[in-house]
């Protein structure tokens, strides 16, 4: 007889979750089941929700576990086990939205400048310039880089999605300094071994050194180099939609948080200190 473990194994493959998403449910089953020290199917509601507020208000989890968690427990209890009413009466743990933080054009430059070696060089300028998640950039092939058409190929995106993005000139230029030099066969950015690509890791870390040698404060992550992509095409006229296509996203809705960040709209619009007859405030006796 399967285990719980066995059969959401089997639920997941079946549904067609990422094997990340799968670790993650994984591990939020388990470490509910060692909280309780006995599996989730002896478990009823009220326990699943004193386990949430136990991550909430003793373990002070992000914003980000507390969803996955909750995802990962619905998917549980609804789909491998049948008993979709236990969090049917749980409800959605509400998030904060954040804006996402945006480089200026000279800090992304600055960056550049500051990556050591030629190889993190050209695996930021692509990031930034197709507006990459560096998972994908750390999977691209030779074969994605489609020259005559100035397009890149992103096999299997995010939501097992294939997409086509841009093929910025500089970076095409950058990347054929890069082929001369490294000579990669299959992978474009192979790693300690040919035939493995480089970890999603070495992306983050390279972005992260640089950022620091360039003295950029800001909390910024490698994916700001996609919100930064985003945000900057906007400003240069792009539209919504193509944004949208660039980026994977499934839904319009997402790539309208652009807008709240772009100074496109912004930088129109003139305060009411600096109009009518605040323009010539009394002089002061």
């Amino acid at each position: 007889m399967e285990t719980y473990k066995e059969q959401m194994q089997g639920d997941m493959v079946l549904r067609g979750l990422a094997p990340k998403t799968q670790s993650l449910y994984h591990r939020a089953a388990r470490d509910m089941e060692r909280h309780f020290k006995k599996p989730p199917d002896l478990l009823e509601d009220d326990d699943v929700k004193a386990y949430l507020l136990y991550l909430v208000r003793d373990k002070k989890v992000s914003q980000s576990t507390l969803k996955i968690t909750y995802s990962a427990l619905r998917f549980l209890f609804e789909t491998t086990l049948g008993k979709g009413w236990v969090m049917d009466r749980i409800p959605y743990p509400k998030t904060t939205k954040t804006l996402p933080i945006v480089l200026e054009r000279g800090e992304v430059q600055s960056i550049f400048e500051a990556t050591p070696s030629l190889k993190q060089r050209v695996m930021l300028m692509v990031t930034y310039s197709a507006g990459l998640r560096a998972s994908e950039t750390a999977r691209l092939k030779i074969t994605d880089i489609d020259s005559s058409r100035m397009l890149i190929r992103v096999d299997q995106g995010k939501g097992k999605k294939d997409r086509y993005t841009l093929l910025s000139q500089v970076a095409l230029e950058t990347l054929r300094e890069y082929w001369k030099e490294y000579h990669p066969k299959h992978w474009l950015f192979p790693g300690e071994k040919p035939e493995n690509y480089i970890s999603t890791s070495t992306v983050q870390v390279a972005f992260k050194r640089a950022k620091k040698k360039a003295g950029i404060t800001k909390p910024a992550s490698c994916h700001t180099l996609r919100h930064s992509f985003a945000t900057h095409l906007l400003e240069a006229g792009a539209d919504l939609h193509h944004i949208q296509l660039l980026l994977g996203h499934a839904s319009v809705r997402t790539t309208t948080i652009y807008l709240h960040v772009s100074k496109k709209n912004l930088s129109k619009i003139v305060s009411p200190l600096d109009s009518g007859p605040f323009l010539n405030p009394p002089q002061t006796l």
